[in-house]
């Protein structure tokens, strides 16, 4: 009666060692000192004064102090090297949908996988959240490669609860667990309900507690979608049926006014989407199931990047 369970947990540590192997190999190789330079540094405390020195930083002089002392004092700052990351991930039904080899659940795990031992090669303290529409799973930050792995693991692994998705819990839980400012990764495809609760829809309420939570934490949203919920293919009648509700409906994919009708309201709303986050100050990037996630990442670290720069 065993063999099955000592089969499925061989398949567990199959898969933890190939992702750790490839995260590591992708750490080194593509991403070294770009999460350094996204995000070290935010933390930073008042050392001392220095006399100025060729080639400071203008902007760095005290001039209170310069002022008292007849000769120019420059400030200097000691910075936080320890960072607390905490991945926060939509485990509901709709990631289980994907039209090429990986679903939008599988590629969300991988873009973990990757952050945590980003966070764990410089020394940083990584948590994880799970939700739906409850919280499933919360691991408090810790470090070192053990913790890691079993982060991995859950991520892997973990079977959800409940279909549904409920964006606020996770947020919530969120804004009352973690009391030391963190970097947290919101990573969904943040497909919203429209349904209305109270006087206010699902979104307005999401956003309501995305600024909360931007309020306390540096936030970022990784939105992760199927090629398919972008264009839908002339595939002609088709069946589908929502995962988290279960509702089924047809479409004759073969109009293509419906086809393009479909492609512009579906644009429409998540450029709004991008600009309710903007407005918010909250950072974000997408990447797709059947596109190189490392890359993204890349590009969003170097404009991290120069964005501390200037």
């Amino acid at each position: 009666m065993n063999e099955p369970d000592q089969e499925f947990t061989r398949e567990i540590l199959r898969k933890v060692r190939q992702i750790e192997i490839r995260s590591n190999r992708l750490v080194s190789e593509a991403l070294a000192g770009s999460y350094h330079s996204a995000f070290k540094g935010q933390g930073i405390d008042f050392e001392e004064v220095r006399e100025y020195q060729a080639g400071d930083e203008v902007r760095s002089i005290d001039w209170n102090v310069t002022a008292k002392m007849g000769t120019p004092f420059v400030k200097q700052y000691r910075e936080e090297r320890e960072l607390t990351i905490l991945l926060a991930i939509d485990v509901s039904d709709s990631g289980t949908f994907g039209s090429s080899k990986r679903s939008k659940r599988e590629r969300l795990a991988e873009l973990g996988a990757l952050l945590a031992f980003s966070a764990n090669r410089n020394g940083d303290k990584v948590g994880l959240l799970l939700f739906s529409d409850r919280v499933e799973q919360y691991l408090p930050p810790s470090k070192g490669q053990k913790h890691v792995l079993r982060v991995l693991r859950e991520i892997l692994f973990h079977p959800n609860q409940s279909k549904k998705t409920d964006l606020n819990e996770g947020l919530r839980f969120i804004n009352r667990v973690m009391r030391r400012r963190a970097v947290v990764f919101l990573l969904s495809d943040f497909i919203i309900s429209e349904y209305n609760s109270q006087e206010e829809s699902v979104e307005d309420l999401f956003f309501k507690e995305l600024a909360s939570t931007r309020r306390r934490h540096d936030l970022v949203c990784a939105r992760i979608h199927d090629p398919c919920e972008l264009e839908i293919p002339n595939v002609g009648m088709v069946h589908l049926e929502d995962s988290e509700t279960g509702e089924k409906i047809y479409l004759n994919t073969s109009s293509r006014n419906f086809r393009e009708e479909y492609k512009k309201l579906n644009q429409e709303h998540r450029q709004e989407f991008e600009k309710r986050l903007r407005r918010r100050g909250v950072d974000h990037f997408e990447f797709s199931t059947d596109s190189d996630y490392v890359r993204s990442l890349q590009e969003f670290f170097h404009m991290r990047e120069i964005r501390r720069n200037r």
